[in-house]
This record gives C-alpha cells, sequence and structure tokens, in this order.
C-alpha cells in the first residue's frame, strides 16, 4: 500500500455517497506497500462510525479487477474472514476515481503479528487450507499475474542493474523454474485461486487469534502450493539469515494437512516451490527498486532480503514429509 494518486476529500465522499455506507468524516493516505494508492476511510452513519479501506489500482485494469474482488466476496460469503467490498446501488465492485480504477472494502480489526511463534503459523496454515476449500467452486478464472510468464519478461528488464554472481544466480533459477513448471508432477498439481501474497503484513491477529488476511491483489489461478510456498518463507524464517525455523515450518504444514492433506507430488515438489516463491520476491523487489514509479509515502522493501532467502532455499532444501 502507497499513495501514488492523490484522492480530494470531496472526490472520496462522492465514492462512498453512492456506495451508501455513510458519511466521510475523515480520510487518511496509508503509507505501507508499493502497489496501489491506498486510503484509510472513517465514515459514520448516525452514532456509528466504521472504517475501510479505499485502493486505487495503478497496475490492474478495469477488465482484471472483477477476479480479485468477486474473489474475496466469494471467500467471505463462506465465513472467511476476508475484507469484503462494496458494492453501489448497480451491484459493481469496481469503481471509478481518479480515471483510475478503485475498490472500498471493511477494515479488518486486529493488528499485524510480526514475530510469529508456533501458534500463530498454524493458525496461518489452517486458514489457508480453508480458503483453498472454500474457492474450489470459485467460477471465475484468470491466471497468476506475477507467474511464471511475468519472471520470463521481468528477468531481462533487471538484469543489466545487477552484478556478474546475481545475473547468474536470477538466470540459473529461472532455468530451474521452467525446468520444474514443464514437469508432468508439476502440471498434475491440485490447482485453484491462491493468495499469492501471505506475508505477515497481510494477516491480523486479535488476542492471539487469527482475526483476516487480506490484499488478494496478487491473487490468480495457479498451483495451490506455490500458495503453501509463499508462507514458510515469510512466517517461518529467521528475518537475519533467511533460515527455515523448522519447527514454525511443520507446524504450519501441519495445520494446513489437517485440512486439505497434500498429495505425494506437493510434497516431493515443496522444495522447488519454496525456491520458486523465494525467487519471485526476490525478482519482484529488484523490479521496483531499479524501476522505480514515484509515489508519494512509498517505502521500498529490500531486494537482498529475498536474494538470502533463495540461497538458503537452494542450499538447504527442506521437506516436510511425515507431519500431517
Amino acid at each position: 500500500m502507497a499513495v501514488f494518486t492523490e484522492v480530494p476529500f470531496d472526490e472520496a465522499a462522492d465514492l462512498v455517497a453512492r456506495l451508501d455506507i455513510g458519511t466521510l468524516v475523515a480520510l487518511r493516505g496509508i503509507k505501507a506497500g508499493i502497489e496501489n494508492s491506498n486510503y484509510f476511510l472513517i465514515c459514520e452513519r448516525g452514532a456509528t462510525r466504521r472504517e475501510y479501506v479505499l485502493t486505487l489500482f495503478e497496475r490492474l485494469t478495469f477488465e482484471q479487477l472483477p477476479f480479485y474482488l468477486h474473489l474475496m466476496k466469494h471467500l467471505a460469503q463462506r465465513a472467511i474472514p476476508v475484507p469484503e467490498p462494496q458494492a453501489d446501488h448497480a451491484g459493481a465492485l469496481v469503481h471509478r476515481l481518479r480515471g483510475k480504477p478503485a475498490a472500498v472494502v471493511d477494515k479488518l480489526p486486529g493488528a499485524h503479528e510480526l514475530a510469529p511463534d508456533v501458534d500463530h503459523c498454524e493458525q496461518v496454515g489452517a486458514m489457508l487450507a480453508r480458503m483453498h476449500a472454500a474457492g474450489a467452486d470459485f467460477p471465475m478464472h484468470q491466471p497468476n499475474l506475477r507467474g511464471i510468464e511475468w519472471w520470463r519478461e521481468t528477468v531481462p528488464e533487471v538484469l543489466p542493474f545487477l552484478d556478474s554472481p546475481r545475473r547468474a544466480l536470477l538466470q540459473d533459477e529461472l532455468a530451474f523454474q521452467e525446468a520444474l513448471a514443464a514437469s508432468p508432477a508439476y502440471g498434475g498439481l491440485p490447482r485453484g485461486p491462491i493468495h499469492g501474497d501471505l506475508f505477515r503484513n497481510n494477516a491480523m491477529f486479535e488476542d492471539g487469534r487469527l482475526v483476516g488476511i487480506f490484499d488478494f491483489y496478487f491473487a490468480g489461478f495457479d498451483a495451490l502450493l506455490f500458495d503453501i510456498a509463499v508462507c514458510p518463507n515469510d512466517w517461518c524464517i529467521d528475518l537475519d539469515t533467511g533460515r527455515l525455523d523448522e519447527a514454525r515450518a511443520q507446524a504450519f504444514v501441519a495445520a494446513y494437512e489437517s485440512v486439505r492433506p497434500l498429495t505425494a507430488a506437493e510434497h516431493r515438489l515443496l522444495p522447488g516451490l519454496l525456491r520458486g516463491a523465494a525467487f519471485r520476491f526476490w525478482l519482484s523487489r529488484l523490479w521496483d527498486l531499479h524501476l522505480p514509479r514515484d509515489a508519494t509515502l512509498l517505502q521500498a522493501h529490500d531486494p537482498s532480503h529475498f536474494e538470502r532467502v533463495l540461497h538458503e532455499r537452494i542450499e538447504r532444501p527442506w521437506h516436510a514429509m511425515g507431519v500431517a
């Protein structure tokens, strides 16, 4: 979340009125994140105040957005604690503001848990499996826009900015991931809607209990195993070294399997997908660093963190066999 597009108060108030969610009394930009323009809205209806999040989408298009917003609506209606998009009188979830696509969703309660323990990781694992189960009958289809096709397009764009060892690592890992994606085992993995970005800053806890997950704007139809692989690389690592904390990782996978057991192929390919998830975020951070966009309140992420994580996953492959 960041602010690339400034929104005047009166234009935000007009949108709030069209959504019939009260009267806008406060509008505040959100500085965290790097993809879209985000604001907190405080709306008043009588003596009741409620908070929402307004997002203006800087890269996603009017055509792409219905997938994300309808997925969130679908999950919310199946008791998955996600922000529910607000519709206008015509039932539309995608709105126009400052000439850009926009959405307004409920603000979740709670706070981030930035130092997760085994219990937090268990809760995230079980919730991710519940989300995958709830999304199994979601009728819309859109590819993961940050999947392997994007990797192929983006690697040549960032290579000129890197030194020789980093260029070699990036090219070698892309070749490894392309070979993995072309394998019959990978082609047979269970698929469905994935979150794609379930990091610690995209989940909310209250009194130690997971109360919500949000930021579905990297979601897409992909191997469920990729979603599983994203989480240990953030929830279950030593942040200084990128090394996996096996107790937390085992707890995460075991909790996931308590809801949806993994197939033998998923267990076998998990080490490779852990590498792929680290590669995806290293590449996107390199892209954001070397090919930046202007933004107010922008906070860029350090690419070297996921470079360390990728090295760790290559040098110390991790298997979760026998955790169920």
